[in-house]
């Protein structure tokens, strides 16, 4: 079986997986409501080629380096915990725009910041390892590179879809109070993502 059989599971896995929230998402639609879709760009697609460039890497035999020094695991888990309160911190405590200033107080995530995050997100390892150990098979480098291309495309797709939910919510957070609101909320969703790590010590 090539790859290229494999490709509308692979696109079926890709669409469950990266349009489903998570903190990616949930970070993005912050950051759209807060900053709009033209200042969140750099995080979009730091979120898409960033986990695309991660897949890619881990296909190649990353990984493996886990199963030789498994304390990594242990440091990646302490890693992503600090990285996630974080980031919920910078959201929950963005400053709400004055009702006549065009944006919100503060900085959406660079593309490096956004890139850097899939390192510490327990979802894009967990998406990362199944779809290339799934789906790439004895393909061997094309294999990878279908992946890397899938996740890519449908990334971008995913992340403006996100971030555009989150801009559609601008008008209706226009006061200081409803956005600071919801800058609480996803900052404790953000952190209840932190459970599947919690629960694995």
């Amino acid at each position: 079986m090539t790859v290229f059989s494999l490709l509308p599971a692979l696109m079926g896995f890709a669409l469950v997986t990266l349009f489903t929230p998570g903190p990616n998402n949930l970070m993005l639609m912050a950051s759209g409501a807060n900053f709009g879709l033209r200042r969140s760009v750099p995080h979009m697609a730091g979120v898409a080629l960033g986990f695309a460039g991660m897949a890619g890497l881990v296909g190649l035999g990353l990984a493996q380096v886990f199963d030789i020094w498994p304390a990594l695991t242990v440091v990646l888990r302490g890693v992503s915990i600090l990285f996630l309160l974080w980031l919920a911190w910078k959201i929950a405590t963005a400053a709400p725009r004055a009702a006549d200033a065009p944006e919100t107080k503060g900085t959406p995530l660079t593309f490096l910041q956004a890139a850097a995050f899939q390192w510490v997100n327990p979802k894009a390892w967990a998406m990362a390892v199944t779809a290339t150990s799934a789906y790439v098979g004895d393909a061997g480098i094309l294999g990878v590179a279908v992946v890397v291309t899938v996740f890519a495309a449908m990334g971008t797709l995913s992340a403006g879809l996100w971030t555009v939910l989150g801009q559609g919510l601008r008008r209706l957070l226009s006061e200081p109070r409803r956005l600071r609101a919801f800058n609480i909320v996803m900052a404790l969703l953000l952190v209840a993502t932190l459970w599947p790590i919690l629960a694995a010590l």
